[in-house]
């Protein structure tokens, strides 16, 4: 085994740092500049001085990333400023804020300049990271004007001092962040304290640890928040496949999560239901051509009308007359007759939107006639509704899809996902998406969940949402390769 690898495999194990095989490279160059300083061969330092304190705190210094400024990704803070900051303080106790990951100290600080402009406040702010030299950088307080190149105009004024070409943040910021050194891998490390905190960052930090260390710092994250506590995750980051503990959150043109509280099922938070954005414009054009072909294989059709909830008990809904005149309304669609579908359904039910199973149907033959924004708003307001509809957040997932909005469709094929982590199509929709990304390896992941799934999928799902496709040809579409075939799909 080479020098390097050997290395590799050491800093997986003493930080939960992953590097793929292109960065060997870079890892030995390290190696090198770390062996020369202790004035020993690579074998030799990896051997007797590679888990020393010290060295640990070099190396951590060569092998995180630092970049980062003050309100940076400033949509996150706006949410957590208007909504969930004012609700954590409504339950009468002090904030208790965490920026794991802090780097040079430029998102504590911002959270701290937030938490006091609020009309009242009591918070506390903690703030970690594995980088000894950053940590020092951050005490000192002094500041580029680079870093504050997304900083409130009043913000700056407030609480920034220039010193030469920098700028010095105000003592009273400093002093209301309290910094540790830890590392996030260490399920030792004082950070961790069960039902702690109001609100953790921990933004651009977990992307670089191995599957198995991911899934070990979430679950610490979401034992060390209160319950109904907030994560901020990285713009590239998400919870898929690392935990079902929380809740994902949409306002403010961004996403966020939030810990479910113990027996909840909720998939977004009830404070939160009539605040949630749903970006598609009104005069967008929605492309709908996913709904052909939904009522096309047989009579079977009908069980559309049977609603997630029913059919997981064995029970029928009972929202339509008998004898149902829905297998007509599917034949109309089915031949493409949109506005008699419509009529019809109307007929049947003048108020489809007290119907959950009625609401799709109608979404569905809305789209169909070139009404995609109002199938959109349909489903909006089932979701508003009923949460956890799984069907109804991949149906709007498409449509935002359609309109070119794919980071908002990916948030709502996430939210499908987490609802339901059986539900094959929006795994199949995100790894198309995935792949047009040129995320080959997440495209990869979907792609393969999703033909798992679709192999014991319901064919009443199906036949909703398959998009015309036979089963086969769903899981062929999966399975395709080379995966740069599929992008054409």
């Amino acid at each position: 085994m080479s020098a390097a690898i050997r290395f590799r495999d050491a800093i997986g194990l003493h930080f939960g740092l992953h590097f793929d095989d292109d960065k060997l490279a870079h890892l030995s160059s390290i190696l090198d500049r770390r062996a020369a300083a202790r004035h020993v061969g690579a074998d030799h330092y990896l051997s007797m001085h590679i888990a020393e304190e010290a060295e640990l705190g070099a190396l951590a210094t060569e092998l995180t990333v630092g970049e980062t400024y003050f309100f940076r990704n400033f949509e996150q803070f706006a949410a957590l400023r208007d909504l969930v900051l004012p609700e954590r303080l409504a339950q009468g106790r002090p904030l208790r804020l965490l920026s794991a990951g802090c780097s040079s100290g430029e998102e504590p600080y911002s959270l701290a300049m937030l938490t006091r402009s609020l009309e009242r406040y009591d918070a506390s702010i903690r703030a970690t990271d594995v980088n000894p030299a950053a940590l020092a950088r951050a005490a000192k307080g002094r500041y580029s004007h680079w870093s504050l190149r997304e900083t409130p105009p009043d913000m700056l004024e407030r609480w920034f001092v220039p010193v030469g070409r920098d700028v010095e943040l105000d003592p009273a910021i400093r002093a209301a962040v309290q910094f540790d050194c830890a590392n996030l891998s260490d399920e030792d490390a004082p950070i961790w304290s069960e039902d702690r905190y109001d609100v953790i960052f921990c933004r651009n930090v977990i992307m670089y640890f191995t599957p198995q260390v991911q899934r070990a710092v979430v679950a610490r994250l979401a034992t060390s928040l209160a319950p109904g506590g907030y994560l901020f995750l990285g713009h590239a980051e998400t919870l898929r496949g690392l935990s079902q503990e929380f809740d994902l959150i949409h306002t403010h043109g961004t996403f966020y999560y939030q810990r479910r509280a113990a027996g909840r099922a909720t998939a977004i938070s009830t404070s939160f239901a009539a605040k949630i954005e749903w970006p598609i414009a009104a005069s967008a054009a929605v492309d709908t051509s996913w709904f052909k072909a939904i009522g096309k294989a047989s009579r079977r059709v009908e069980a559309l009308v049977v609603s997630d909830t029913a059919r997981s008990q064995g029970a029928l809904s009972t929202a339509s007359p008998e004898p149902s005149p829905l297998p007509d309304i599917l034949e109309l669609l089915a031949r493409e007759e949109f506005a008699e579908a419509l009529e019809r359904l109307d007929r049947l039910a003048p108020d489809t939107a007290a119907d959950d199973d009625l609401s799709i149907l109608r979404a569905v033959l809305l789209a169909q006639s070139g009404s995609g924004t109002e199938a959109a708003a349909l489903c909006r307001s089932l979701i508003a509704r009923e949460q956890q509809h799984a069907g109804a957040n991949y149906i709007l997932g498409l449509c935002l899809e359609d309109a070119g909005d794919h980071r908002s469709a990916l948030l709502h094929y996430d939210l499908a996902t987490h609802i339901d982590p059986l539900f094959a199509m929006p795994y199949l929709r995100r790894g198309l998406l995935a792949l047009r990304a040129g995320e080959v390896a997440n495209a990869r992941a979907d792609l393969s969940g999703a033909a798992e799934l679709l192999a014991s999928e319901e064919p009443s799902r199906l036949l909703l949402f398959g998009g015309g496709f036979s089963r086969a040809a769903l899981i062929g579409l999966c399975r395709m390769e080379p995966l740069g075939e599929v992008a054409a799909a």
